[in-house]
């Protein structure tokens, strides 16, 4: 488990790949100004929690109220990444009592459905990992010569992402369950029952070839009150090309909800 910095707390969920490890430097950036907590997926290594199916999706609830009575923290602000952010939206409409604001970043929106190739990966996991594996670095290239143009960075980070890969391995297995799940999930509902103030941030359109922005955007038409923040020449990695950009939005909407 990731708890650094102090303040109010900022809990953050990983995506579909369930490592916190993959978020460090956003995390670290976010620990500037704020205690910020975050975790690995059920059914991971180091997650100290199996997917029980006799949950169903409702067992990242469990796990985050775990998380939150682990570190003596009441409220927080929740903020979801990719995947994570559909954890937050059903966490902050069964438990809204727990969660003091919500950050949407890049998320599939709740109608969202696998596109061929994503199904593909989904129904035979293990066999498609060296095609997903190319793809991924075809996708993180084109988006990294806009979000990092330096060269140097651009190594840099990616020396780093594939560093954390290793170092914190997913399975393929368990993503495509956690996709199944969602699938299973209606999330319409949970959307018109959040009362926390809630923030919605993507990257450019033209960037993000994992989630579509117009995806993600579906939610300032579903939670009342949202407000959205668009981080330009960034696509799906945004929050970790550019963290101190991230983080300084969210400091800055966390602020005004203060």
């Amino acid at each position: 488990m990731f708890d650094q910095g102090s303040g109010d707390p900022l809990v953050v969920i990983p995506g579909i790949q369930g490592r916190w490890e993959w978020m460090r430097p956003a995390l670290r950036a976010l620990a500037r100004d704020r205690r910020v907590i975050s975790f690995t997926l059920p059914g991971d290594l180091g997650s100290g929690m199996t997917m029980d199916p006799a949950l169903g999706f409702d067992v990242f609830v469990k796990q985050i109220d775990a998380v939150l009575d682990e570190a003596r923290v009441d409220r927080a602000a929740i903020c979801g990444v990719s995947y994570g952010g559909l954890i937050a939206v059903r966490y902050a409409a069964v438990r809204p009592e727990r969660v003091s604001a919500l950050i949407l970043t890049s998320t599939p929106g709740p109608g969202w459905r696998p596109n061929a190739r994503q199904a593909r990966y989904i129904a035979k996991p293990w066999l498609s990992l060296p095609v997903f594996c190319v793809t991924a670095l075809d996708r993180l290239s084109r988006e990294l010569r806009t979000a990092l143009p330096d060269w140097r960075a651009r190594i840099g980070f990616t020396l780093a992402y594939v560093g954390d890969a290793v170092t914190a391995p997913t399975f393929p297995g368990l993503m495509a369950r956690r996709v199944r799940l969602q699938q299973e999930t209606p999330f319409h509902p949970d959307c018109q029952c959040i009362v926390a103030p809630t923030l919605v941030v993507t990257g450019d359109e033209s960037l993000d070839l994992v989630v579509p922005v117009a995806s993600t955007r579906e939610y300032l038409q579903l939670i009342p009150g949202a407000q959205y923040a668009v981080m330009d020449r960034t696509g799906h990695l945004g929050m970790l090309t550019q963290p101190d950009r991230f983080a300084g939005i969210l400091k800055e909407f966390l602020a005004s909800r203060s």
